[in-house]
């Protein structure tokens, strides 16, 4: 018998070449040198191109280098993740650029003065005036829609995850995907045709209210739809096997387990209606002086406000610094909502047990 001979194996290593970590920082920072290299070269003078051309050979430059390193399989890995980064990159920077360009020019004569004090009787090119009753106007109008909107939103949401059944929950659901792509002149206009024509109202902050609380409504019930349908079915079946009715479920387990997400969405609807210019030209005009009462005549509001001031300014002047300032006012006004939104969403959300 003979016996085979064992000789030791090599430990084969199924680990190939690998890039260092600072490789896409050091591949980036000589992207955006050769862009701006090639860009200077060329004669190009705006930021944009360059910032493309870094951008191309950044995945280039990563899909070339990873393949003649690691392979073409980490290769296409790496230009996947590049992809991921530029878009990301380019998503950004218009959204900083906006947000330091709307703080350096309304700094400028945003103070106590500004927000506590109306236009009156001051001419768009005389300097001074405030902004007082375009931010009672938009607080009026959206806590009208709001009121109105919230309550009709969650209940269809309610009737459709919990009771909609057959060919009615078919058509509220086809309604409400329509309304959702509805522009916002359009629900100017049947508010218009329908609240001032029709019906032979005025001019009110109240019709703009209604024109918003269109735009509103479809986004509370399809955020509360989906928060709704997150909630465990088996919550449910339990809370219907102790002899709870229905409505009790959903009163007490349905809707305090998806109460954070509710209210991020109602959030999130106030923040998209409160930048809306159309239906308020249309609806509610506006006027340089001070109307607490949203249901007669005139009243002013943020996105107006900032238009005229823009308007009337001809690109400079105090119309022009008050524009910016009041587009301020809209931007840290819709900041504080969405803050104020994950807030809520972070306390009420479910707690787990340790």
């Amino acid at each position: 018998m003979s016996h085979a001979t064992l000789t030791p194996q090599r430990k084969s290593s199924l680990r190939g070449a690998s890039l260092p970590k600072w490789f896409p920082w050091a591949l980036a920072a000589g992207s955006i040198a050769l862009g701006l290299g090639i860009s200077a070269a060329a004669g190009l003078h705006s930021n944009i191109q360059w910032g493309l051309i870094a951008a191309v050979l950044f995945v280039l430059g990563s899909y070339g280098i990873a393949a003649k390193v690691e392979g073409r399989r980490q290769a296409k890995d790496r230009v996947a993740t590049s992809l991921v980064w530029v878009s990301f990159i380019l998503a950004v920077v218009p959204l900083a650029s906006l947000v330091y360009e709307t703080i350096s020019r309304g700094v400028k004569v945003l103070d106590g003065y500004f927000l506590s004090h109306s236009m009156g009787v001051v001419t768009d090119t005389e300097p001074g005036g405030g902004i007082y009753h375009a931010v009672l106007g938009t607080l009026q109008q959206v806590g009208i829609a709001t009121v109105i909107a919230v309550p009709i939103g969650v209940l269809t949401a309610i009737y459709l995850v919990e009771y909609g059944r057959g060919k009615l929950a078919k058509a509220v659901t086809f309604f409400v995907d329509v309304m959702t792509g509805i522009p916002s002149i359009v629900a100017g206009l049947f508010v218009l045709s329908l609240w001032i024509i029709t019906f032979g109202m005025g001019y009110s902050g109240f019709a703009g209210a209604l024109a918003l609380t269109i735009l509103m409504l479809p986004v509370v019930v399809r955020s509360t739809e989906e928060m709704l349908k997150l909630v465990p079915n088996e919550l449910r079946e339990a809370s219907l096997a102790l002899g709870v009715p229905k409505w009790r479920t959903i009163l007490k387990v349905v809707l305090p387990t998806s109460i954070g997400g509710i209210t991020t969405g109602v959030m999130l609807a106030v923040a998209r209606i409160t930048g809306e210019t159309a239906p308020l030209l249309m609806l509610v005009w506006t006027t340089n002086f001070i109307n607490a009462n949203p249901f007669d005549g005139p009243q002013g509001s943020l996105p107006v406000y900032i238009y005229l001031q823009y308007a009337n300014s001809a690109g400079q002047g105090a119309a022009y610094d008050r524009a910016w300032a009041g587009a301020l006012t809209l931007i840290a006004f819709i900041m504080i909502l969405n803050l104020a939104a994950r807030g809520i969403a972070r306390w009420k959300a479910p707690k787990t047990g340790r």
